[in-house]
């Protein structure tokens, strides 16, 4: 039986040798100096999972290390450990100049520069009392650091009632670094006459908290609940502020309401100084069968409009697998409805329904389904239309067009795999069918075919389709040759007659087509580098019979955009109401050049045409007949040659005119991280209105503009402190000669708050631009107040990065002592 250890003799530098003991057991290893005689050895229990926080029952078992220069006392009844005093268990470092221990009350108290680190997290103070067995006890002048969120503080004392709760008196709370001597007065601070940490239910309370900024008060409460993690917790938010030039200043104070793990709500009640209390809110699901979110807004007597406004959306999406008879069945509710046609402009970017800010909502209703080859949908769709037009010419420059609403369309398809046909493999076949209900609000017009003028029919009806398309794809690593031939045939059933007096026609006409291409590859060396370049030769043959269908309606066809892909399309128009009647040979070439050790493409260059071989006669309404011959030239290129450059340009040449008639080009500059230049030029003379603009975009530290350039990034926190960034985007046309979208601001790093300032402005129409200032003060690791710019800047400014990034969380063996 090991003895009582006695102050040990001086060394010859005259300091007794440090002493270590160590023991099993949490009251034994830290104080009980003797094991019973014959005691069982310790023995590895297997173990699938390892355990950060212990179970009561098992902390009596976790080894304790005990570490100091003089220890005395008497077994079972007093120990005291002094001259760097250290007590080591399986989550917990104490140290202390000097450390006392009763057994009878299990108590200990620790004294002289006490420092505690749990799981990461320091706690400094003048004096310890704590009884072990309860954790109960009075931590006096602490001073805490918390590895997750990086912050710190101090209190005037700490009482611990147990070990899940703690009462924190005279709280100071930041995220803003403690210099290493004097006085700590951090840029912000959260303080609190009182704290109540509950550890069991990741929740605080403060009493008398307080939020400063530079000494000045931000925000006062005389109680609030927040909660200790990333756990949801019901409770107050973050007001946000806006300055908007219609709506003019707004207030928002959310309110989150956690009401199950899979279940939340947040309201939105937002003061319009302009127009009155806007009151919204948001409801989210989450089931093993069905999820979903409903939003909703409500504003009565709008003072600029004299009117109630309102808005709601609704997304919801759930398996039904008890219907038998529809295998795989899946439900998906899209509503979103907005009270009134001025909504979209009025409230461009309200919190809880910033989808409904445009013109063209959607409500629909899809079931859908399948199994093996097979699939299917059943589709209700209806359009809200703000600023509809009664008819397809828009009366004015402020009225759109609305799509035709489908009540209802029901689709089968089939896509079954490769199969033989004649002894040979691999052939695809696809089918389609498709039965649509098409209806509109408009007023119904019909063309006669002869009249001058609009060539438009606008009719409800009822549309069937078929399609059936078989092809084959031959290929090798240097050629592939790829036949189809397709059947498409549709039925209308209008009700009201044609201009030629038929209330029913049906349409069917086959296109055959081959695609065919070469690769030709070779070594090459470019500018002292060694590259791969490739030519690449394609012909796509494609014809198709005329029919005559000038007098249909256009329920969902639409030219497609002139580029490099669409150009090797059989059909010039998408959807299925025009089918072209078409015999053309398109032809291009491509050559790519690829890095040889990593296969990154650092360069493409491609030119495409297409001939008509004949006149084409189906066409869009009031679309002129395409003339046999060549059409314009496609030209497109990409340059990647280093990461950080990268250009691109695409080219529309018409030969006729021997000019472009389409043209964008585009440039980056992206050196490193948080440094990005962008600038585009689009120039398209094919519509009607001519337009010409150009866009810059640019994230940028401003220290990098001396010359000296910019210190390198941090994991999760940018540059480094003490940064300022430009950041922005401008839209010019040079056709209006203005400014048509303007997103420019700064932001400041301080280390452990940033600053936000961007002007923004938005063009709406031709004569009317929503405006606004959004200001933000985010303190890193606690909240933000001011507006919200970082959405804007995300959807606006190419490549944005935000300046605090979420990483892996730290672990606690970052601080192991």
């Amino acid at each position: 039986m090991p003895k009582r250890p006695t102050t040990p003799a001086p060394t010859a530098t005259g300091a007794p040798p440090r002493q270590r003991l160590r023991r099993s057991g949490w009251v034994a290893g830290l104080f009980g100096l003797a094991t019973a005689a014959g005691a069982q050895p310790l023995v590895l229990q297997p173990s699938l999972t390892l355990l950060e926080q212990l179970p009561p029952s098992l902390r009596g078992q976790t080894p304790t290390v005990v570490e100091g220069e003089r220890i005395q006392g008497q077994t079972d009844v007093y120990t005291a450990v002094e001259g760097g005093a250290v007590l080591r268990r399986h989550d917990l470092t104490l140290r202390a100049d000097r450390l006392e221990h009763t057994a009878a009350d299990d108590t200990a108290i620790a004294s002289g520069r006490v420092r505690i680190n749990r799981q990461g997290n320091v706690y400094e103070g003048e004096r310890l009392q704590l009884k072990l067995d309860t954790f109960e006890g009075r931590f006096d002048a602490v001073r805490f650091q918390f590895l997750r969120t990086g912050g710190q503080g101090e209190a005037s004392r700490v009482e611990f009632l147990d070990e899940n709760r703690a009462i924190a008196h005279d709280v100071r709370y930041s995220t803003c670094e403690r210099p290493p001597g004097g006085r700590w007065a951090p840029a912000w601070a959260v303080t609190a006459d009182q704290v109540q940490f509950d550890q069991a239910t990741d929740t605080g309370v403060a009493t008398g908290g307080r939020l400063e900024f530079q000494g000045v008060p931000l925000l006062a409460a005389p109680w609030i609940s927040f909660p200790l993690s990333d756990a949801r917790k019901s409770g107050v938010l973050p007001p946000t502020l806006n300055l908007d030039n219609r709506s003019g200043f707004e207030t928002t104070v959310p309110y989150y309401l956690n009401l199950a793990p899979n279940r939340d709500a947040t309201l939105y009640p937002t003061l319009m100084t302009k127009r009155g209390l806007d009151l919204g809110g948001e409801y989210r699901y989450l089931e093993s069968a069905y999820a979903g979110q409903v939003r909703a807004a409500w504003m009565a007597s709008d003072r600029l409009r004299d009117r109630d406004r309102w808005a709601y959306a609704v997304q919801h999406q759930q398996a039904l697998p008890g219907l038998a008879a529809l295998p795989g069945a899946g439900l998906r509710l899209n509503l979103n409805r907005v009270s009134d046609d001025d909504y979209w402009r009025d409230f461009p970017r309200t919190s809880t329904i910033t989808n409904l800010a445009q013109r063209l909502l959607a409500n629909e209703a899809v079931l859908s389904g399948g199994t093996g080859p097979w699939s299917y949908s059943l589709t209700a769709q209806r359009w809200q239309t703000l600023g509809a037009s009664r008819t397809l010419v828009p009366l004015n420059s402020e009225q759109i067009v609305a799509p035709y609403d489908r009540l209802p369309s029901v689709a089968l398809r089939y896509r079954p795999g490769r199969f033989a046909l004649g002894g040979i493999d691999g052939w695809r076949l696809s089918a389609d069918l498709d039965v649509t209900r098409f209806a509109t609000d408009r007023v119904p017009t019909v063309w006669d075919g002869v009249s001058a003028g609009d060539q438009r029919t606008d009719l409800d009806g009822t549309r069937a389709l078929g399609i059936v398309r078989l092809s084959r794809r031959w290929e090798t690593p240097g050629w592939y040759v790829e036949p189809s031939l397709q059947w498409h045939a549709r039925q209308y059933r209008f009700e009201q007659a044609l201009g030629d007096g038929r209330r029913s026609v049906g349409i069917a006409l086959p296109t055959a087509a081959l695609d065919a291409g070469l690769v030709f590859e070779r070594q090459a060396t470019l500018l002292d580098r060694a590259v791969v370049q490739t030519l690449e030769p394609r012909v796509l043959l494609a014809a198709t019979p005329y029919r005559d269908q000038r007098l249909l309606p256009v329920y969902d066809s639409a030219a497609y955009d002139f580029n490099l892909a669409t150009i090797f399309s059989p059909n010039p128009y998408g959807g299925n109401d025009r089918i072209a009647d078409l015999r053309t040979l398109t032809y291009g070439l491509t050559t790519r050049l690829y890095a040889p050790d990593s296969g990154a493409e650092l360069a493409t260059l491609g030119v495409a045409q297409r001939l008509r071989l004949q006149d084409q006669r189906v066409t869009l309404p009031n679309e002129g007949a395409a003339a046999e011959g060549r059409s314009d030239i496609l030209i497109g290129a990409t340059v990647n040659w280093t990461p950080q450059w990268s250009f691109g340009g695409t080219w529309q040449y018409n030969v006729a005119r021997r000019t472009s008639v389409r043209t964008l080009l585009s440039a980056r500059y992206l050196p490193g991280p948080y440094r990005v230049l962008s600038a585009a030029y689009r120039n398209n003379e094919t519509t009607t209105a001519r337009s010409r603009q150009l866009d810059l975009g640019w994230q940028w530290p401003l220290a990098a503009l001396g010359g000296d350039g910019a210190p390198a990034d941090v994991p999760g926190r940018a540059l480094g402190p003490q940064q300022w960034y430009g950041v922005g985007r401008v839209n010019y046309s040079f056709t209006d000669r203005r400014v048509i979208d303007l997103v420019a601001g700064f932001e400041y790093d301080a280390g452990c708050w940033i600053g936000r300032v961007v002007l923004e402005r938005l063009q709406q129409s031709r004569t009317s631009a929503n405006q606004r200032i959004l200001f933000q003060l985010e303190f890193s690791g606690f909240s933000r107040l001011g507006s919200n710019p970082l959405q804007t800047l995300r959807t606006q400014v190419p490549r944005y990065q935000y300046l605090r990034e979420d990483v892996n969380p730290p672990s606690r063996f970052e601080r192991y002592e």
